[in-house]
């Protein structure tokens, strides 16, 4: 298609560097302000006492005092107020270009509480956020933000970073609403089925053109990666899990997959700092001509310099030596170029111009290594494999997953709710020639605890974009 001229002075402000999502926490729970002053109005309506906005002044007053902490910088100039939030057919509404923080959340730009209009309605003319602006910093590249042939060349791209900005925000939208009911109790199934059907409502699904990148993962504690639950799994979320929430959204293929790690005992909070900090470092370090053996080295020097105590004990925190970031291609999550999160991997491949990379990192204060165990539920085509399939109902399962998710990945309980029925031995068939990939739980050893934190970005000519950076991380 025919490339747009993009002006990025018309792009919304572009979302602050990472120290700005780790040092402070909101000082006043706005959520339950909301809550308090709806309730308000439903008993003024039933007759009942009223109550005043004094009382309610004092109120926040009181938590401010007790929190003792600073408050959190407003982009928008000024404090930000519950007491201007509208109630109006059951949702609350946040100004436009304004931010609301809703319990952990944030929404902009005219978004509802819960998050209601499409991001596509939310920018009808386009222009979506821009992430997180970093300069290169290497010798040979620093010249690249002045550089008049480069920006050329991201005009050209224009399409491209539309796509993914329109994605990340997104993500952005559906993760920080998610925060507000993640809560201990929680069937893990019914989370990942909100966390979807928000992703699909606000993405606007529309088969391959845009959609779920792939499937809510949700492990807990030792397990690191690709656990979601399978049909009739009720596993509930309790309060000393460690869970790491990891989802994906795409437009036009271009996948923002991005990770965050959910924890409510405090003494787990230097496991998740830990982690955290190496992959801020990790795209820090990222850039055009950057080594990805470097990057591996930068991170593990920052993750493995903390500690924890868990009921006494220090525990030094490794990172999962054999778990990676990666490149991420059009309709495939796994794009070919790999991201060690350690050091010695000897790998001298460089990052390229209008690459997209994932750097997720993954501290452990178990043996920091993992392997396959347990009930599979994630699966993928394969791309690279042609075989001939013979059982009539691998074709049919076969047919339905290339016409349905392409090489996206997917999980057995979407399978179930799309009408397919008696599928196992079929997908076991097509795993056994190839043609599909069955990618089981990751496992570090039992009793231990894993967190992990992933952002996207693009190698854009003049800069790298954290495409995924929001204000909860």
């Amino acid at each position: 298609s025919k490339s747009k001229t993009m002006n990025t002075e018309e792009n919304h402000a572009p979302y602050p560097a990472a120290p700005v999502h780790t040092s402070e926490a909101p000082t006043v729970d706005l959520a339950k302000d909301v809550e308090e002053k709806l309730s308000v109005e439903e008993k003024k309506d039933d007759g009942k006492e009223e109550v005043t906005e004094a009382s309610t002044d004092a109120t926040q007053k009181k938590k401010k005092k007790n929190k003792k902490k600073k408050k959190p910088a407003n982009p928008t100039g000024g404090e930000a107020s519950a007491s201007t939030i509208a109630k109006d057919k059951g949702d609350i509404l946040a100004e436009a270009h304004e931010i609301r923080k809703l319990g952990r959340g944030v929404f902009r730009y005219g978004q509802t509480y819960p998050p209601s209009i499409p991001i596509a309605d939310l920018f009808p003319n386009g222009g979506f956020p821009l992430g997180e602006i970093q300069e290169y910093t290497l010798p040979s590249t620093i010249w690249r933000s002045n550089s008049a042939e480069a920006k050329e060349a991201e005009r050209l791209s224009s399409d491209l970073y539309e796509d993914v900005r329109r994605a990340a925000e997104c993500h952005r939208q559906v993760r920080q609403w998610a925060q507000g009911f993640i809560k201990p109790g929680i069937k893990l199934i019914d989370m990942c089925d909100k966390i979807e059907d928000m992703n699909k409502k606000l993405i606007q699904e529309n088969g391959l053109k845009a959609g779920l990148g792939f499937p809510t993962g949700c492990s807990i504690n030792h397990v690191a990666a690709h656990y979601t639950p399978n049909s009739g799994d009720n596993t509930v979320l309790q309060y000393g899990d460690v869970m790491k929430v990891d989802f994906g959204t795409h437009v036009n293929g271009r996948i923002i997959d991005t990770a965050f790690t959910v924890a409510f005992d405090p003494q787990f909070d230097p496991l998740l700092e830990a982690v955290k900090d190496a992959t801020n470092t990790g795209v820090r370090t990222a850039g055009i001509d950057v080594r990805l053996c470097d990057i591996g080295a930068a991170i593990q020097e920052v993750m493995e310099s903390y500690e924890i105590v868990l009921n006494g004990r220090t525990h030094p925190i490794k990172c999962v030596r054999n778990l990676n970031g990666h490149s991420i291609g059009i309709y495939q999550i796994h794009g070919g170029k790999t991201i060690p999160i350690v050091k010695g991997s000897g790998d001298q491949t460089k990052m390229e111009e209008n690459e997209i990379f994932a750097i997720e990192t993954f501290g452990s204060t178990g043996k920091g290594y993992v392997n396959e165990e347990g009930e599979c539920s994630h699966y993928a085509k394969n791309p690279d494999v042609h075989s001939a399939i013979r059982m009539a109902s691998s074709k049919q399962l076969y047919n339905h997953i290339s016409k349905t998710f392409g090489t996206l990945p997917w999980c057995r309980k979407w399978l179930d709710r799309q009408g397919q029925t008696k599928y196992l031995m079929a997908l076991k068939n097509l795993c056994d020639i190839g043609l599909v990939q069955a990618y089981p739980p990751l496992v570090d050893q039992r009793g231990s605890y894993v967190a992990q934190y992933e952002h996207t970005f693009i190698i854009r000519p003049t800069c790298k974009e954290v495409l995924s950076r929001g204000e909860d991380y």
